[in-house]
């Protein structure tokens, strides 16, 4: 298991809006995908993953029409 500092982005819908909500956690993680579907299960989800250099995970998330941001970062 590796230890995460979870950051969970929600982006604001409303155009003129920019805020969004942000939550950040420590996770202890085999696999932050099997998270996020734990997390979303019985909701349509889509996402895209991207690895940095640096190891940290990023996931651009729709669900629900709403667009999220999942980033984990090893600790």
């Amino acid at each position: 298991m590796k230890e995460y500092e979870a950051v969970w982005e929600i982006f604001n819908q409303c155009a003129n809006n920019q805020m969004r909500d942000v939550f950040f956690e420590e996770l202890t993680l085999d696999d932050p995908e099997e998270y996020l579907r734990t997390k979303f299960k019985g909701k349509e989800v889509t996402w895209e993953k991207t690895l940095l250099e640096d190891g940290t995970l990023i996931f651009d998330i729709v669900t629900s029409g709403i667009r999220q941001r999942y980033t984990f970062t090893e600790i």
